[in-house]
């Protein structure tokens, strides 16, 4: 089993809180993460799957009796979003008996959940994010390749061979599209998003345009845009923010598109091995949202991630900024010989942080100038540690 890194954070945080949240995609590995966490937590625990008929009915009639008569266990939720109406009770029972270790929930984090949860329960609950296997749970016990391509997902990262791993790619979007946006309160075709899903591929890495998606779906440019912030509150997309100081620049204000999950979007390409991949004219976009998602998993709350780019083209691919300054930039390319470019260099005057560096997959560390260093995926975490910005 791979150790996930969030265990510790869990664990401490219902240590001083009475209700944690961890929230994440379907099938990412919350339950199995909870149930360990049950074998090591010195005290009583009962866990129900609010998806199961036997354990919703146990809250449907008299939620308050049953959550009273655990009120010294830790009451786990599995899909909380199921019964959402149970949050002013949890505040109610919260406040009764405040202490540790009361409520654990886990759900999908759609726009409703987040809402309610966060107005109901507001100073009262911690929602932890728990992603795919990233980069450094692996432990160099599965080579980057096959992470890259199948993505973090523990089902298909794990799966025995490409073709087993496809089968659950094709049943996971079946069920997302069918089942578990509709859930989340989407009113879309699965046609449609099938389609806004393929087109989305053609996007990654690149500047977000709703106008264009809006013609070629032929659906208003508001309608896409709320299906776009339901991709993302199901933890499937990320929109990367610009970054924008007052350097007298003409920045780029559009985010950039990045599927999260590589996995998710090799197969939604079409793309079932390594060696497809490398022929693909979609590989470096590929490999720049991958490294993006492996960084992003690991930083520090305080550290928040943007891309750099002027109308001019100086650009860089990812800027880590705490307490308001560029404290690292990151250009990301796929090859052992990295050429910067003239807007790579403008744009790392332009920013001035202490630490710039170029992610390469395997090249040898060396500095490429005084103020750029070459690094590698297996290698770019010390400089990132050293810089405070990772989680330990």
């Amino acid at each position: 089993m791979i150790e996930r890194s969030i265990e510790k954070e869990v664990l401490e945080a219902l240590s001083y809180l009475p209700v944690v949240a961890v929230i994440g995609p379907r099938q990412v590995g919350k339950t199995t993460l909870v149930k360990k966490l049950m074998l090591k937590i010195d005290k009583p625990s009962v866990y129900l799957d609010l998806e199961y008929f036997a354990d919703y009915d146990k809250l449907k009639i008299a939620p308050d009796l049953y959550f009273k008569e655990h009120e010294n266990d830790l009451v786990i939720l599995d899909e909380i979003q199921r019964m959402p109406e149970l949050f002013p009770l949890l505040r109610s029972m919260i406040d009764q008996n405040r202490k540790p270790f009361r409520f654990l929930l886990l759900g999908s984090a759609s726009p409703d959940l987040l809402r309610q949860s966060s107005e109901t329960l507001a100073g009262r609950i911690l929602y932890i994010e728990m992603q795919g296997i990233h980069y450094q749970e692996i432990n160099s016990k599965i080579p980057y390749q096959q992470h890259w391509l199948r993505g973090g997902f523990p089902d298909a990262l794990l799966a025995p061979n490409s073709k087993v791993a496809e089968f659950w790619f094709r049943g996971f979007v079946q069920t997302y599209i069918g089942r578990d946006l509709p859930n989340l309160g989407l009113l879309a075709s699965p046609e449609l998003m099938r389609n806004m899903l393929r087109m989305l591929t053609n996007v990654q890495g690149g500047m977000l345009n709703y106008a264009d998606l809006s013609d070629s779906l032929n659906i208003s440019q508001p309608t896409v845009k709320t299906y776009i912030d339901f991709l993302e509150s199901a933890f499937l997309i990320r929109r990367l923010k610009p970054y924008f100081t007052n350097i007298g620049k003409r920045l780029v204000k559009s985010p950039k598109l990045f599927f999260r999950d590589t996995g998710i979007l090799h197969h939604l390409m079409g793309i079932q091995d390594f060696e497809g991949l490398q022929g693909n004219i979609g590989l470096g976009n590929s490999w720049e949202g991958y490294v993006i998602q492996q960084i992003i998993a690991n930083l520090k709350s305080d550290v928040e991630p943007y891309f750099y780019r002027t109308k001019e083209k100086a650009e860089l691919d990812l800027i880590l900024v705490q307490n308001t300054q560029v404290k690292a930039t990151l250009e990301i390319k796929y090859g052992n010989a990295p050429n910067i470019s003239r807007g790579n260099t403008i744009a790392i005057e332009d920013l001035g942080a202490n630490l710039n560096l170029v992610v390469t997959p395997q090249a040898d560390d060396y500095w490429y100038r005084p103020n750029l260093r070459v690094c590698n995926i297996s290698t770019v975490w010390q400089y990132l540690r050293n810089e405070g910005l990772l989680e330990e």
